[in-house]
């Protein structure tokens, strides 16, 4: 068997963290096991899952500068007490530069960096982030990337290869039984739902979404808006829904397990970002037929069907308002959808033969080292 180290921030219910678990319960694991090395001192969503899966969860201290040295410090106890990697895959786009310098220092012979978006949060690590971005590439035996534009972004012009943001699909086609259970919980009978899906980050940019929806509201009144998500500026925006006096009409739903039922009672997918990756969102919403407007910050990647829009977002919230609008006539479940390169049962093979290749090729140039 084949263990496989997936550094990662934490595992809570987030886009990446749901892809790469989709991965993990698809795969074959009798040849491949994940274990998880995180960079947060808590239990996350996922963890009971992947123990229960047979995976470990490992916790190294926050890349946070002022702990680099005692980072660097417990990966290199963590690497002699866990000689048995000999792959690792980093999940943190530029930061995976960190945990990659500690993997070649400890002779890791496969250290996989994945890029999974398009631009850099613009927090107080943010001329670090682009320092290590340089660096990246000298730490890293592999580039993979979740899309075009994401691999273009974090590697420049070297070459890559992609690995898809796969989901399970059946989990998500529409079916108007579920619909109707879920707008009757959350009490959305007769009402024009418009749903976000994503932390509470300045990548995602809840406040023009907040603009838009008050627009939407001045010409619609029966519409509701669902925030699903958590995030270190919920609390920002929250006060802007305070501000627009529209807290009737918004809905925080938090971290939600159940994604795949949400999605059925939702109209229409409303996505503003700034930046993103092949926002995971995205793809499952389209399975399950439903309408989507992305920014034109979004890369078209994502957009595998006709129910798939890309609007500027220089474009006032006015003209989003009125292209949400447009949508309601939408009539949903009369075709199933198809995009097989995002369905995890196939990429799923890609993945395990990208593993076995890998290893393969190390034990080739071994024997040509001893010939």
């Amino acid at each position: 068997m084949i263990r496989i180290l997936q550094c990662v921030n934490n595992m809570h219910r987030a886009g990446l963290e749901t892809i790469l678990m989709n991965y993990y319960r698809n795969i074959d694991r009798t040849k491949i096991q994940f274990d998880f090395l995180t960079h947060r001192p808590e239990r996350a969503d996922y963890d009971d899952e992947i123990e229960a899966l047979g995976g470990r969860v490992f916790h190294a201290p926050r890349l946070y500068p002022q702990n680099y040295a005692a980072y660097f410090s417990f990966m290199k106890a963590f690497f002699k007490e866990h000689p048995e990697y000999q792959i690792m895959h980093s999940h943190i786009d530029a930061m995976s530069y960190l945990p990659l310098l500690a993997g070649k220092r400890a002779g890791v012979p496969i250290r996989i960096a994945h890029s999974h978006n398009t631009s850099i949060d613009k927090d107080y690590k943010y001329l670090l982030k682009q320092l290590f971005r340089k660096l990246l590439p000298g730490t890293a035996t592999h580039l993979l990337s979740c899309g075009e534009e994401a691999g273009r972004f974090l590697f420049g012009n070297r070459p890559f290869s992609l690995i898809h943001n796969a989901i399970e699909p059946d989990r998500f086609y529409y079916n108007e039984a579920v619909r109707d259970e879920v707008r009757t919980e959350l009490g959305l009978e007769g009402r024009y739902v418009i749903g976000h899906v994503g932390r509470f980050s300045y990548a995602k940019n809840h406040q023009f979404l907040l603009e838009i929806f008050a627009e939407v509201l001045r010409r619609d009144e029966n519409a509701v808006l669902l925030l699903v998500g958590t995030g270190e500026k919920e609390q920002e925006i929250r006060e802007g829904v305070r501000r627009l006096r529209i807290q009737e009409q918004v809905r925080f739903l938090g971290t939600r397990s159940d994604m795949d039922r949400l999605y059925q009672g939702m109209d229409v997918l409303v996505m503003p970002s700034l930046f993103e990756g092949v926002p995971v969102v995205g793809i499952e919403a389209q399975f399950a037929q439903l309408p989507c407007l992305f920014s034109d910050r979004v890369p078209t990647e994502v957009g595998f069907t006709e129910l798939s829009a890309f609007l500027p977002l220089e474009q006032s919230a006015v003209y989003w308002a009125e292209e949400i609008l447009k949508r309601k006539q939408i009539l949903r479940g009369a075709t199933q959808v198809a995009g097989s390169r995002y369905d995890v049962t196939t990429a799923q093979k890609t993945l395990t033969d990208y593993y076995v290749q890998l290893l393969a090729q190390l034990d080739c140039a071994h024997m040509e080292s001893e010939a």
